[in-house]
Protein backbone atom coordinates (compact mmCIF):
# COMPACT_ATOMS: atom_id res chain seq x y z
CA UNK A 1 0.00 0.00 0.00
CA UNK A 2 1.34 3.44 -0.92
CA UNK A 3 1.99 6.07 1.75
CA UNK A 4 -0.96 8.27 0.61
CA UNK A 5 -3.27 5.26 0.55
CA UNK A 6 -2.20 4.15 4.05
CA UNK A 7 -2.71 7.65 5.41
CA UNK A 8 -6.13 7.93 3.77
CA UNK A 9 -7.09 4.60 5.32
CA UNK A 10 -6.14 5.79 8.80
CA UNK A 11 -8.07 9.00 8.25
CA UNK A 12 -11.09 7.00 7.09
CA UNK A 13 -11.15 5.23 10.46
CA UNK A 14 -11.43 8.60 12.19
CA UNK A 15 -14.08 9.78 9.73
CA UNK A 16 -16.26 6.74 10.35
CA UNK A 17 -15.79 6.98 14.12
CA UNK A 18 -17.34 10.46 13.98
CA UNK A 19 -20.29 9.32 11.89
CA UNK A 20 -19.35 11.51 8.93
CA UNK A 21 -20.28 10.99 5.30
CA UNK A 22 -17.24 12.94 4.11
CA UNK A 23 -14.34 14.95 5.48
CA UNK A 24 -12.95 18.10 3.86
CA UNK A 25 -9.27 18.97 4.36
CA UNK A 26 -8.15 22.43 3.25
CA UNK A 27 -5.12 23.27 5.42
CA UNK A 28 -2.25 22.99 2.96
CA UNK A 29 0.17 21.17 5.27
CA UNK A 30 -2.51 18.54 5.91
CA UNK A 31 -3.28 18.30 2.20
CA UNK A 32 0.42 17.71 1.55
CA UNK A 33 0.54 14.99 4.20
CA UNK A 34 -2.43 13.17 2.68
CA UNK A 35 -1.76 13.60 -1.03
CA UNK A 36 1.87 14.66 -1.58
CA UNK A 37 0.78 17.94 -3.20
CA UNK A 38 3.18 20.84 -2.46
CA UNK A 39 1.38 23.70 -4.20
CA UNK A 40 -0.46 26.63 -2.63
CA UNK A 41 -4.04 25.89 -3.70
CA UNK A 42 -5.72 22.58 -3.08
CA UNK A 43 -8.14 20.61 -0.95
CA UNK A 44 -8.84 16.96 -0.24
CA UNK A 45 -12.24 15.34 0.20
CA UNK A 46 -12.41 11.85 1.69
CA UNK A 47 -15.76 10.05 1.48
CA UNK A 48 -17.10 7.37 3.81
CA UNK A 49 -16.80 4.76 1.05
CA UNK A 50 -13.01 5.34 1.04
CA UNK A 51 -12.85 7.24 -2.24
CA UNK A 52 -10.92 10.49 -2.32
CA UNK A 53 -11.05 13.65 -4.41
CA UNK A 54 -8.23 16.16 -4.70
CA UNK A 55 -9.36 19.59 -5.88
CA UNK A 56 -7.15 22.32 -7.25
CA UNK A 57 -7.24 25.05 -9.89
CA UNK A 58 -5.80 25.42 -13.41
CA UNK A 59 -2.40 26.65 -12.18
CA UNK A 60 -1.66 23.29 -10.58
CA UNK A 61 -3.09 20.92 -13.18
CA UNK A 62 0.29 19.54 -14.25
CA UNK A 63 1.89 19.66 -10.80
CA UNK A 64 -0.96 17.76 -9.18
CA UNK A 65 -0.87 15.15 -11.94
CA UNK A 66 2.79 14.53 -11.11
CA UNK A 67 2.45 14.56 -7.32
CA UNK A 68 -1.00 13.19 -6.43
CA UNK A 69 -1.77 9.49 -6.76
CA UNK A 70 -4.24 6.85 -5.59
CA UNK A 71 -6.61 6.91 -3.84
CA UNK A 72 -7.03 10.53 -4.84
CA UNK A 73 -8.88 11.40 -8.04
CA UNK A 74 -7.88 14.84 -9.34
CA UNK A 75 -10.43 17.51 -10.19
CA UNK A 76 -9.42 20.89 -11.61
CA UNK A 77 -12.13 23.36 -10.59
CA UNK A 78 -12.88 27.07 -10.64
CA UNK A 79 -14.91 27.21 -7.43
CA UNK A 80 -14.31 24.70 -4.62
CA UNK A 81 -17.65 25.12 -2.74
CA UNK A 82 -19.63 24.74 -5.96
CA UNK A 83 -17.56 21.72 -7.00
CA UNK A 84 -18.20 20.11 -3.63
CA UNK A 85 -21.94 20.64 -3.98
CA UNK A 86 -21.85 18.92 -7.38
CA UNK A 87 -19.75 16.05 -6.03
CA UNK A 88 -21.23 15.28 -2.63
CA UNK A 89 -24.77 14.44 -3.59
CA UNK A 90 -28.07 14.90 -1.82
CA UNK A 91 -27.42 15.03 1.94
CA UNK A 92 -25.13 14.07 4.75
CA UNK A 93 -22.60 15.23 7.34
CA UNK A 94 -19.45 16.96 6.09
CA UNK A 95 -16.62 17.12 8.60
CA UNK A 96 -14.50 20.28 8.65
CA UNK A 97 -11.59 21.45 10.78
CA UNK A 98 -13.10 24.10 13.02
CA UNK A 99 -9.63 25.25 14.11
CA UNK A 100 -8.77 26.55 10.63
CA UNK A 101 -11.98 27.05 8.62
CA UNK A 102 -12.82 30.75 8.52
CA UNK A 103 -16.34 32.08 9.01
CA UNK A 104 -16.30 33.32 5.41
CA UNK A 105 -15.33 29.91 4.03
CA UNK A 106 -17.93 28.20 6.20
CA UNK A 107 -20.62 30.59 4.95
CA UNK A 108 -19.70 29.87 1.33
CA UNK A 109 -19.84 26.13 1.97
CA UNK A 110 -23.27 26.40 3.57
CA UNK A 111 -24.57 28.52 0.70
CA UNK A 112 -23.31 26.02 -1.88
CA UNK A 113 -24.32 22.83 -0.08
CA UNK A 114 -27.68 24.00 1.19
CA UNK A 115 -29.57 22.79 4.24
CA UNK A 116 -29.30 19.11 3.34
CA UNK A 117 -25.64 18.98 4.33
CA UNK A 118 -24.54 19.56 7.92
CA UNK A 119 -21.12 21.11 8.51
CA UNK A 120 -19.76 19.08 11.41
CA UNK A 121 -16.93 20.96 13.09
CA UNK A 122 -14.30 19.14 15.10
CA UNK A 123 -10.60 18.87 15.81
CA UNK A 124 -8.07 18.67 13.02
CA UNK A 125 -8.14 14.93 12.29
CA UNK A 126 -5.12 15.01 9.98
CA UNK A 127 -3.03 16.91 12.53
CA UNK A 128 -3.71 14.11 15.01
CA UNK A 129 -2.47 11.56 12.46
CA UNK A 130 0.63 13.64 11.83
CA UNK A 131 1.65 13.45 15.49
CA UNK A 132 2.85 9.86 15.04
CA UNK A 133 5.65 9.77 12.49
CA UNK A 134 6.33 6.97 10.05
CA UNK A 135 9.86 5.66 9.50
CA UNK A 136 10.31 7.75 6.36
CA UNK A 137 9.29 10.89 8.21
CA UNK A 138 11.79 10.20 10.97
CA UNK A 139 14.48 9.72 8.31
CA UNK A 140 13.64 13.17 6.89
CA UNK A 141 13.70 14.78 10.34
CA UNK A 142 17.01 13.09 11.14
CA UNK A 143 18.55 14.41 7.93
CA UNK A 144 17.25 17.94 8.58
CA UNK A 145 18.68 17.90 12.11
CA UNK A 146 22.08 16.71 10.91
CA UNK A 147 22.17 19.40 8.26
CA UNK A 148 21.31 22.07 10.85
CA UNK A 149 23.98 20.77 13.23
CA UNK A 150 26.60 20.93 10.50
CA UNK A 151 25.59 24.47 9.57
CA UNK A 152 25.89 25.82 13.10
CA UNK A 153 29.22 24.08 13.69
CA UNK A 154 30.49 25.76 10.54
CA UNK A 155 29.30 29.22 11.64
CA UNK A 156 30.55 29.16 15.23
CA UNK A 157 33.95 27.96 14.03
CA UNK A 158 34.40 31.57 12.92
CA UNK A 159 33.81 32.87 16.45
CA UNK A 160 30.97 34.89 17.95
CA UNK A 161 32.41 37.85 19.88
CA UNK A 162 32.70 40.97 17.76
CA UNK A 163 30.18 39.86 15.16
CA UNK A 164 26.64 41.18 15.10
CA UNK A 165 23.68 38.96 15.92
CA UNK A 166 22.33 39.65 12.44
CA UNK A 167 25.62 38.61 10.84
CA UNK A 168 25.61 35.30 12.70
CA UNK A 169 21.95 34.68 11.83
CA UNK A 170 22.54 35.51 8.15
CA UNK A 171 25.60 33.28 7.91
CA UNK A 172 23.68 30.47 9.58
CA UNK A 173 20.89 30.78 7.03
CA UNK A 174 23.42 30.78 4.18
CA UNK A 175 25.18 27.72 5.60
CA UNK A 176 21.91 25.77 5.84
CA UNK A 177 20.96 26.74 2.29
CA UNK A 178 24.40 25.84 0.99
CA UNK A 179 24.16 22.42 2.63
CA UNK A 180 20.86 21.71 0.90
CA UNK A 181 18.05 23.07 3.07
CA UNK A 182 15.03 23.99 0.96
CA UNK A 183 13.92 26.52 3.58
CA UNK A 184 14.36 27.46 7.22
CA UNK A 185 12.14 26.01 9.92
CA UNK A 186 11.90 29.61 11.21
CA UNK A 187 14.14 32.71 11.17
CA UNK A 188 17.15 31.96 13.41
CA UNK A 189 17.21 33.45 16.91
CA UNK A 190 20.58 34.85 17.97
CA UNK A 191 20.32 36.57 21.36
CA UNK A 192 23.43 37.74 23.23
CA UNK A 193 24.01 39.25 26.63
CA UNK A 194 20.90 40.88 28.17
CA UNK A 195 18.89 40.09 25.03
CA UNK A 196 19.16 36.42 25.94
CA UNK A 197 16.35 37.11 28.42
CA UNK A 198 13.99 37.39 25.42
CA UNK A 199 12.88 33.84 24.52
CA UNK A 200 12.00 34.85 20.95
CA UNK A 201 14.48 37.66 20.44
CA UNK A 202 15.03 38.91 16.90
CA UNK A 203 18.68 39.39 15.92
CA UNK A 204 19.93 42.97 15.90
CA UNK A 205 22.95 44.71 14.41
CA UNK A 206 24.55 45.10 17.84
CA UNK A 207 27.94 43.46 18.30
CA UNK A 208 28.21 40.40 20.49
CA UNK A 209 30.31 41.23 23.54
CA UNK A 210 33.00 39.04 25.10
CA UNK A 211 32.23 37.10 28.29
CA UNK A 212 28.46 36.87 27.75
CA UNK A 213 25.98 34.11 26.99
CA UNK A 214 24.65 33.75 23.43
CA UNK A 215 21.53 31.68 22.71
CA UNK A 216 21.05 30.39 19.15
CA UNK A 217 17.78 28.71 18.15
CA UNK A 218 17.67 27.46 14.56
CA UNK A 219 16.30 24.81 12.25
CA UNK A 220 16.44 23.58 8.66
CA UNK A 221 13.64 22.34 6.43
CA UNK A 222 14.51 19.37 4.23
CA UNK A 223 12.02 17.47 2.07
CA UNK A 224 9.25 19.37 3.84
CA UNK A 225 10.32 18.33 7.36
CA UNK A 226 11.67 20.72 9.99
CA UNK A 227 14.40 20.48 12.57
CA UNK A 228 14.56 22.55 15.76
CA UNK A 229 17.48 22.95 18.14
CA UNK A 230 18.83 25.49 20.63
CA UNK A 231 22.30 25.85 22.11
CA UNK A 232 23.69 28.52 24.41
CA UNK A 233 27.36 29.46 24.21
CA UNK A 234 29.80 31.59 26.22
CA UNK A 235 31.99 34.16 24.49
CA UNK A 236 34.73 34.02 27.12
CA UNK A 237 35.93 32.29 30.27
CA UNK A 238 35.08 35.23 32.54
CA UNK A 239 31.35 34.63 32.77
CA UNK A 240 29.64 35.89 35.94
CA UNK A 241 28.71 33.23 38.47
CA UNK A 242 24.96 33.68 37.86
CA UNK A 243 25.43 32.84 34.17
CA UNK A 244 27.19 29.57 34.90
CA UNK A 245 24.59 28.74 37.54
CA UNK A 246 21.57 29.17 35.27
CA UNK A 247 23.34 27.20 32.54
CA UNK A 248 23.92 24.29 34.91
CA UNK A 249 20.33 24.39 36.20
CA UNK A 250 18.89 24.54 32.68
CA UNK A 251 21.03 21.62 31.55
CA UNK A 252 19.93 19.51 34.51
CA UNK A 253 16.31 20.36 33.77
CA UNK A 254 16.75 19.50 30.11
CA UNK A 255 18.32 16.13 30.88
CA UNK A 256 15.58 15.42 33.43
CA UNK A 257 13.03 16.13 30.70
CA UNK A 258 14.82 13.75 28.34
CA UNK A 259 14.70 11.01 30.96
CA UNK A 260 10.96 11.58 31.50
CA UNK A 261 9.97 11.37 27.82
CA UNK A 262 8.48 7.91 27.29
CA UNK A 263 5.47 6.17 25.84
CA UNK A 264 2.57 6.30 28.25
CA UNK A 265 3.78 9.51 29.92
CA UNK A 266 1.79 12.68 29.31
CA UNK A 267 3.22 15.97 28.11
CA UNK A 268 2.16 17.54 31.41
CA UNK A 269 4.14 14.98 33.38
CA UNK A 270 7.28 15.51 31.30
CA UNK A 271 6.97 19.28 31.66
CA UNK A 272 6.48 18.94 35.43
CA UNK A 273 9.59 16.78 35.82
CA UNK A 274 11.86 19.28 34.08
CA UNK A 275 10.16 22.31 35.60
CA UNK A 276 10.67 20.97 39.13
CA UNK A 277 14.46 21.22 38.69
CA UNK A 278 14.22 24.90 37.80
CA UNK A 279 11.70 25.62 40.55
CA UNK A 280 13.84 23.92 43.19
CA UNK A 281 16.79 26.09 42.13
CA UNK A 282 14.67 29.21 42.72
CA UNK A 283 14.10 30.19 39.09
CA UNK A 284 10.57 28.86 38.58
CA UNK A 285 9.15 32.29 37.73
CA UNK A 286 11.82 32.76 35.05
CA UNK A 287 10.72 29.72 33.01
CA UNK A 288 7.43 30.86 31.58
CA UNK A 289 6.92 28.77 28.44
CA UNK A 290 6.14 25.11 27.89
CA UNK A 291 8.88 22.51 27.85
CA UNK A 292 8.33 21.41 24.26
CA UNK A 293 6.19 20.68 21.24
CA UNK A 294 5.86 18.31 18.35
CA UNK A 295 7.86 18.84 15.14
CA UNK A 296 7.28 17.49 11.65
CA UNK A 297 5.96 19.14 8.50
CA UNK A 298 5.50 22.15 10.78
CA UNK A 299 7.98 23.29 13.40
CA UNK A 300 5.17 23.62 15.93
CA UNK A 301 2.60 20.83 15.97
CA UNK A 302 1.27 18.28 18.44
CA UNK A 303 1.81 16.85 20.93
CA UNK A 304 2.55 19.59 23.45
CA UNK A 305 4.74 19.27 26.54
CA UNK A 306 3.46 21.95 28.91
CA UNK A 307 1.50 22.64 32.07
CA UNK A 308 -1.61 23.02 29.92
CA UNK A 309 -0.82 20.19 27.54
CA UNK A 310 -3.02 17.24 26.75
CA UNK A 311 -3.55 14.41 29.20
CA UNK A 312 -3.19 12.01 26.26
CA UNK A 313 -0.04 9.90 26.75
CA UNK A 314 2.92 10.11 24.41
CA UNK A 315 3.13 7.40 21.77
CA UNK A 316 5.98 5.77 19.91
CA UNK A 317 6.62 7.84 16.81
CA UNK A 318 5.97 11.21 18.43
CA UNK A 319 8.80 13.65 17.73
CA UNK A 320 9.07 16.39 20.34
CA UNK A 321 11.39 19.10 21.58
CA UNK A 322 12.75 19.34 25.13
CA UNK A 323 13.71 22.99 25.63
CA UNK A 324 13.68 24.44 29.13
CA UNK A 325 15.04 27.93 29.67
CA UNK A 326 15.83 30.50 32.35
CA UNK A 327 15.50 34.18 31.44
CA UNK A 328 16.76 36.95 33.74
CA UNK A 329 15.64 40.44 32.60
CA UNK A 330 18.53 42.86 32.18
CA UNK A 331 21.15 40.13 32.52
CA UNK A 332 20.65 37.28 30.05
CA UNK A 333 19.29 33.82 29.59
CA UNK A 334 19.84 30.18 28.68
CA UNK A 335 17.83 27.72 26.61
CA UNK A 336 18.96 24.21 25.67
CA UNK A 337 16.91 22.15 23.23
CA UNK A 338 17.01 18.71 21.68
CA UNK A 339 14.71 17.04 19.16
CA UNK A 340 13.60 13.60 20.37
CA UNK A 341 11.91 10.62 18.72
CA UNK A 342 9.79 8.73 21.25
CA UNK A 343 10.45 5.00 20.93
CA UNK A 344 8.81 1.86 22.26
CA UNK A 345 11.89 0.87 24.25
CA UNK A 346 14.37 3.74 23.80
CA UNK A 347 14.24 7.26 22.46
CA UNK A 348 16.47 8.73 19.76
CA UNK A 349 17.89 12.24 20.06
CA UNK A 350 18.16 13.71 16.58
CA UNK A 351 20.18 16.80 17.52
CA UNK A 352 23.82 15.91 17.98
CA UNK A 353 25.80 18.97 19.10
CA UNK A 354 27.32 18.86 22.58
CA UNK A 355 25.42 20.48 25.43
CA UNK A 356 28.52 21.15 27.54
CA UNK A 357 28.96 24.91 27.87
CA UNK A 358 31.31 25.80 25.02
CA UNK A 359 33.41 28.93 24.95
CA UNK A 360 33.30 30.46 21.46
CA UNK A 361 35.37 33.63 21.58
Amino acid sequence: MSVPAARAERLLDRLLARGLDALLVTTLVDVRYLTGFTGTAGGALLRADGSGLFLTDFRYQEQSAAQVGAPWEIAVVDDLPRALAETLGAAGRLGVDETSLTLRAARKLRESLGDAWELAGGENEVAKLREVKEAGEVDALRAAARLADEALAEVVAGGLAGRSELEVAFELELAMRRLGAQALSFPPIVASGPRGALPHAQPTDERIEPDVLVTIDWGAELDGYCSDCTRTFATGESLPDWAREIYDVTLRAQETGLAAIATGTTGREVDAAARAVIEQAGYGDRFGHGLGHGVGLEVHEGPTLSRRGSEEPLAAGNVVTDEPGIYLPGRGGVRIEDLVVVGEDANEILTGLTKDLQVIA
